[in-house]
């Protein structure tokens, strides 16, 4: 029942006839398909169903062979030097810089780009040197990434208080009225950091970028986690204008997988003070003396030698993005993403009872390619996503299960309340496995399963999870 069966193509024909019907607009979407032939056929070669587009994009062949390319035909240096390899290094480093920067039309003079090995790093550079001081805040939504939830260790030993707003089940969205009581609560305080992410990576839900604007008018610095969100979506830095944003480019195009970075506003990277110095971000440094004189800018956050072999390929990246039409990515995973959730959601028991519940919006345009679900029998008790992982590893669809470091908007996705947490987590001093905080949880489900589409997706990607998913029912 589990090995994956030959899907005919009449079958998945006659699905899209219909499909096509419900949503002509895909139409317009057509260059994909020729992409994924010419440029990602690997895919179909392999048999595979890749539907973890929020875990990491696919790069294409033609990004590949260009950047082999330009690795074969020139000769790279470590670009700490005047030396010529290290000077075409340099040239090609800045050359990439100002790429982004206009990729994502931040202002030169308002704006500066800094480096890092992923998102999370970059958010750790702000987390770190972010002068929180004795009764200074740092307001975070439920819905966030482990790596931004983790920057409350930094404030709390420097005697900040960190505070959560809430998302609201079902849809997992925050209300405009309680985000404006607790970022209005926070008016005495001298510092205030308030990081949310433009899109959730556990349940595809968008939230509102006004809400930076918003922050900002009454004395908040806002930190923007745009990793799940600029893959499929245009984000102007022209218009909204966040303190901080912290993005990974292999979620965007898939390769360099080693490269992200913090765009920041000059004015609020002058904010920070780094709590150490590494080699590149200096341009002093003295043991006899004990001091140092950090580097301005970005220089004095790039910790150590930047990715020079690789960061070119940064800007073929963005180009590939751009020739193909960030817009008509996101149609595409806007339709596909739609018809996937509506199918699901019909999908019934014998006794009638869903088989499916879906954490996040239902409505299209208020939710990113993210399609976050757990499977339930037709007693109402829940399928393990390990189970499901495994059969759908049967079929060779990659998808993700488990709580997507976003322990937040999991928690109370899963109905996982404050007490059950505290208990559950006090019961082990240092450590604690997976498997035996579901023993602590007594049977409620410690995860789900994501499945999100991009760049590559077509109708038979999901038409085929559509079906597996179908095989759970129950008469």
């Amino acid at each position: 029942m589990w090995e994956k069966p030959d899907t005919g193509d009449s079958e998945v024909a006659d699905a899209f006839d219909d499909f096509l019907e419900d949503y002509p607009e895909y139409h317009k979407t057509a260059i994909l398909d020729e992409l994924r032939e010419k440029e990602y056929s690997r895919l179909d070669k392999g048999r595979h169903i890749y539907l973890d587009y929020t875990g990491g994009g696919i790069y294409s062949d033609s990004q590949i062979r260009d950047h082999m390319s330009f690795l074969l035909e020139n000769v790279l240096g470590n670009p700490h030097s005047s030396n010529p390899t290290s000077a075409y290094s340099t040239k090609k480093i800045d050359k990439c810089r100002a790429r982004v920067l206009d990729y994502f039309n931040a202002p030169k003079d308002e704006y500066v780009l800094i480096f890092t090995s992923n998102a999370s790093q970059a958010l750790k550079l702000v987390g770190e040197a972010y002068p929180f001081e004795e009764g200074d805040q740092l307001l975070l939504s439920f819905d966030n990434h482990n790596s931004v939830l983790g920057i409350r260790e930094f404030d709390r030993v420097r005697g900040a208080s960190t505070r959560y707003v809430p998302v609201m089940p079902p849809d997992l969205r925050i209300s405009r009225g309680i985000l404006e009581k607790y970022l209005d609560e926070g008016a005495s305080s001298k510092n205030r950091l308030f990081a949310y992410p433009a899109q959730s990576n556990f349940s595809g839900t968008q939230h509102p970028l006004e809400w930076i604007g918003l922050a900002q008018s009454k004395g908040w610095d806002v930190l923007l986690d745009a990793a799940a969100f600029v893959p499929t979506n245009r984000l102007d830095l022209g218009r909204f204008k966040p303190d901080y944003v912290a993005i990974s480019f292999y979620k965007i195009f898939g390769f360099p997988t080693g490269v992200g970075c913090l765009i920041a506003r000059r004015e609020a990277l002058e904010k920070l003070h780094r709590p150490w110095f590494a080699g590149g971000t200096i341009t002093v440094a003295s043991v006899q003396a004990d001091l140092y004189y950090l580097a301005p800018g970005a220089e004095g956050f790039e910790d150590g030698t930047l990715d020079y072999a690789n960061l070119p390929a940064v800007g073929r990246g963005l180009d590939y993005i751009e020739s193909i039409g960030l817009e008509t990515i996101h149609l595409r995973v806007e339709c596909l993403s739609d018809w996937l959730i509506k199918r699901l959601l019909e999908l019934r028991h014998g006794n009638g009872k869903p088989l499916i519940r879906l954490y996040g919006p239902v409505e299209r345009g208020a939710r990113g390619g993210t399609v976050t679900i757990n499977f339930y029998d037709k007693e109402g008790a829940v399928f393990s996503h390990d189970l499901v992982e495994k059969r759908a590893n049967l079929w060779k669809i990659s998808l993700r299960t488990g709580c997507f470091c976003n322990p937040g908007a999991g928690e109370l996705a899963l109905g996982l309340s404050k007490d059950e947490m505290i208990t559950c987590m006090a019961t082990s001093e240092n450590r604690m496995t997976i498997e035996e905080f579901r023993q602590c949880i007594d049977g409620k489900s410690t995860g789900a399963v994501r499945v999100s589409v991009g760049i590559a997706s077509n109708f038979r990607d999901v038409f085929v999870f559509l079906k597996f998913a179908s095989l759970f029912r129950e008469d």
